[in-house]
């Protein structure tokens, strides 16, 4: 029996052991049934999160690499170029090989694919990218053509804000899946060796129970599982029950550690436990938030809260705590160097637009405020303000450039003088050792001081407390300092501070160097070109002339003007514009101007005129084209014009110019069609004149195209605007015309040279001509003679009766013998005395010293020292000999040679 019993009872205990109603196998069951439920959970959990974390990483991917390729310096200028596609196909392949992602696309605004990794979908139209066109970033997981992924869409915006494209990568999801497969046979692994080991030591557990519980019932166990639930204590998130009366009901070791509670926090009002306002009334709220980031002493803490009510728990409130101090701060780490990045992208763009020196300085400064600096200062030397070389001595420099957050600033403005020659200021350091030097804390800065110590306490008193000084060196050559100062309200610069402002300051220097540079040479062009244009205008009877020119701002050309008095009183006016800008321009209008002296001394009509000069620049084409091995073509524009006060005809030429604009005395403008030719250089003679009377009064308008077009102004309604300017008021003078024409044509920003020349025409009193027919007879010489000093008599010419009858003598002697019908003399009185002799033929006599011996060739060498100026010119009929001699200058007295006859034909 007692074998039996033994037996039964035996029996009987292992029954109870392993049967349900026992604690022991109520515990196994309930555990192996946690385990496996927890161990399916989490397997669940892993296979999800494992998917959440590659969509999200595929989006994160997706992402920079949208980012990386929308913010990158040449997409912005390939979306607005004329061929996005074709600028942008390449890189976008290159971009998707690099980048890690299934696809790269560059999208119109309205979704059209500019350029995509797969150049069979350029051309169709993305999807869901109506966010990304309004000028914000998305990132999704996108179902739809031509395929599911998880992409970016990021748009591209120009300086004034407008999205001109947009930027799409991503990776497909049937790739995401693909990642997250491969693991879940590790995950199913793992899961069933976890059920194994929990099953082995819930047997384990239910055994020690079993010995340990002494019989204890489930109701005792179960209330001993509910207290003492060692899983809530062990995780890494603090947790807390708070129940709907506001009191804490439960709190685990790390919500302890973090909110700092004392020990006996459990059943004490949450508003009584010390925590901050807004996390406690989060905790009693019962609101559900996820990771609302609160602060919890040095802590930052992302707390999520849900009721428990919907989960069959008591009602109330449970929040999970996690401590994100470290992640915030990497954070921020990491927004301060994007910031940085993109600040240095900006001064890249903002940074030199212009070629001026001090604008250039101004950018500087005015970039780096307020998201660097409160305050920015740049000095320059003095010759780089002037485009000079820097010089060797940098102990005083000039202030450029100011910036800052306010403007009653305690700093000196610019234009004043900076002085760095105390070793100990931080200037003089920094340009020591030709790097940036820190001075945190200014008040402490005693180095600092020793320069200006009533200057530095004024600022300290303002509340400037920290500087990074930098110097600007382009080509290692020290062309200014760059200092960055902020004030009380800013956090004061630190050390990773001086590497950020030594790269901007060195993007400036290069600026700076290249506007010094440019000022340099602008300044040489406009010198040069100033040289080489006429400072006075000659004295002359004809015209009455006023003037304006100004030269490019953005670089000098090669405009020009002149007024050139001709034998006859006549006069000459030429305007000219040479194409191109610079040196060379500005030279080869030099040339072109002396020329034209030259060819106007012959007294050669303009198509003449014109005819040599083009003649002349195409030599110059192709001397240029030797040398530098270039087919670029000089080319110049010129319009000549010849009046004349005794008759009033004006008679002009043009290579390439527009025509005159000629305002009659009743105020009517016209434009005569005088025929254009091609432009000098390139063989388009022989040129015709055009002529025109001009009544007494009139006004004659020259002018290049710097005056007439400019950006804003096509030519028509730069002609248009012209003749309704002349036309405004009749009688005005040429000094008020020009002043007028300026007014109301000059454009806001100079392109090219700007010349307008304006001539009011005069005639010749009739009672100061005077002229007689000599008959080819030699006999006829006398009597004209005759004729020509009593004409001097009554102009009250008497002391130049002497000179004049014996020059009078020798050239219609000559003209007798040697030329041929008809023969005419001609007198003029204006500022000089003009005699001119003219015959029907065209053979021109030339001077020369004849020997003793010789009958001849004396008579021209008489007129030449008798005159003032002699010479001779063509006409259509033959030629002119004519004589000027000064009204108010008394003879020079001449030895007459023995025999002076004639001169030689």
């Amino acid at each position: 029996m007692r074998g039996k019993n033994g037996r039964l009872w035996r029996s009987g205990r292992q029954g109870r052991l392993l049967g349900v109603r026992s604690a022991a196998g109520q515990v196994l069951l309930l555990q192996i049934i946690v385990a496996a439920v927890l161990i399916v959970a989490a397997v669940s959990a892993l296979s999800l999160q494992a998917r959440y974390d590659s969509e999200r990483d595929a989006q994160n991917r997706s992402l920079a690499a949208a980012e990386s390729f929308a913010d990158a310096p040449g997409t912005l200028a390939a979306l607005t170029s004329r061929d996005p596609a074709r600028a942008l196909q390449r890189h976008t392949v290159d971009a998707w090989h690099g980048s890690g992602v299934d696809f790269v696309a560059v999208l119109a605004p309205d979704g059209t694919r500019i350029a995509d990794s797969d150049p069979n979908l350029v051309g169709t139209r993305a999807e869901g990218v109506q966010q990304a066109a309004q000028g914000r970033t998305i990132t999704e997981i996108f179902e739809g053509d031509p395929h599911d992924a998880a992409r970016a869409v990021v748009p591209v915006m120009d300086e004034r804000g407008t999205v001109v494209g947009l930027v799409s990568a991503g990776v497909s999801i049937e790739n995401v899946g693909e990642a997250v497969d491969r693991q879940l046979p590790l995950f199913f692994g793992a899961g069933a060796a976890a059920l194994a080991l929990a099953t082995l030591s819930a047997a384990l557990v239910s055994r020690r129970l079993r010995r340990q519980t002494h019989g204890l019932g489930p109701a005792e166990m179960t209330r001993m599982y509910e207290h003492h639930d060692a899983v809530l204590h062990a995780v890494r998130e603090g947790v807390l029950i708070v129940g709907d009366d506001g009191r804490l009901t439960l709190a685990n070791d790390e919500a302890r550690r973090l909110l700092d509670l004392p020990p006996d926090a459990e059943g004490r009002p949450v508003t009584a436990l010390g925590l901050a306002r807004d996390t406690a009334e989060l905790l009693v709220s019962g609101r559900p938030v996820t990771d609302e980031v609160h602060l919890a002493g040095d802590r930052l803490l992302a707390v999520n809260t849900r009721p428990t009510d919907p989960y069959g728990g008591p009602s109330g409130t449970v929040a999970t705590l996690r401590d994100t101090t470290e992640l915030t701060a990497v954070t921020g780490v990491a927004a301060v160097a994007r910031e940085r990045l993109t600040l240095l992208y900006e001064a890249g763009v903002r940074i030199g637009t212009t070629l001026d020196v001090v604008r250039t300085a101004q950018e500087l400064s005015e970039v780096a405020v307020p998201r660097f600096a409160d305050f920015v200062t740049v000095e320059l030397l003095d010759p780089v303000l002037r485009g000079e070389e820097p010089t060797e001595g940098h102990a005083v420099m000039r202030r450029a450039a100011l910036s800052g957050v306010r403007d009653d600033h305690p700093l000196q403005p610019p234009g004043d003088l900076i002085r760095f020659d105390v070793p100990t200021t931080p200037m003089a350091a920094a340009l020591a050792r030709n790097r940036g030097v820190l001075e945190a804390d200014l008040t402490v800065a005693h180095g600092w001081r020793a320069q200006d110590p009533e200057g530095a306490d004024v600022a300290l008193a303002y509340g400037i407390r920290s500087l990074v000084t930098v110097p600007l060196q382009a080509r290692g050559v020290v062309l200014g300092m760059a200092n960055f100062w902020r004030s009380a309200p800013s956090g004061r610069f630190e050390d990773e501070d001086v590497a950020f402002a030594e790269e901007l300051a060195a993007r400036a220097a290069v600026a700076v160097d290249n506007a010094r540079r440019y000022t340099r040479e602008h300044t040489m062009a406009v010198t040069l070109q100033r040289s080489l244009l006429p400072r006075v205008l000659p004295e002359q009877d004809a015209l009455d002339i006023a003037y304006r020119y100004l030269p490019a701002q953005a670089g000098v050309g090669g405009d020009w003007f002149d007024v050139i008095p001709l034998s006859g009183t006549r006069v000459a006016l030429v305007v000219g514009d040479v194409v191109g800008h610079g040196l060379h321009a500005a030279a080869t209008m030099g040339r072109l101007r002396t020329a034209v002296h030259n060819f106007s001394s012959l007294d050669l009509p303009p198509d003449e005129l014109l005819g040599h000069l083009d003649e002349l620049v195409s030599r110059i084409d192709d001397e240029e084209t030797g040398e530098a091995g270039s087919n670029e073509i000089t080319g110049a524009t010129c319009l000549y014009a010849i009046y004349d006060p005794v008759s009033g005809e004006c008679c002009m030429a043009s290579a390439g110019h527009f025509a005159p604009a000629v305002v009659r005395p009743d105020g009517s403008v016209d434009f005569p069609d005088v025929p254009v030719f091609p432009p000098l250089g390139l063989g388009g003679g022989p040129f015709e004149t055009y002529e025109v009377r001009l009544p007494e009064g009139s006004l004659l308008a020259l002018y290049t195209d710097g005056l007439i077009v400019h950006r804003q102004r096509d030519l028509d309604a730069g002609l248009r605007l012209l003749g309704d300017t002349l036309a405004g008021e009749p009688g005005r003078s040429p000094e008020e015309t020009c002043r007028a024409v300026f007014d109301a044509m000059l454009p806001p920003h100079r392109g090219d040279d700007i010349a307008l020349l304006v001539a009011g025409t005069r005639l010749l009193a009739g009672d100061r001509v005077a002229d007689w027919d000599v008959p080819p007879d030699p006999s006829a010489v006398g009597p004209v003679r005759g004729a020509c000093v009593r004409q001097l008599e009554r102009w009250g010419l008497d002391e130049l009766a002497f000179t004049t009858e014996l020059m009078l003598s020798e050239l219609i002697t000559n003209a007798i013998r040697y030329g041929s019908p008809p023969i005419h003399v001609r007198m003029l009185r204006g500022r000089t005395l003009i005699c001119e002799v003219s015959d029907g033929s065209s053979t021109s006599p030339h001077l020369r010293r004849a020997a003793t011996t010789d009958e001849g060739g004396r008579g021209l060498y008489l007129v030449s020292r008798l005159a003032g100026r002699w010479g001779t010119r063509y006409t259509a009929s033959g030629k002119v000999m004519w004589t000027e001699q000064s009204l108010t200058a008394s003879p020079a007295p001449l030895e007459v040679p023995a025999l002076f006859d004639d001169a030689a034909w």
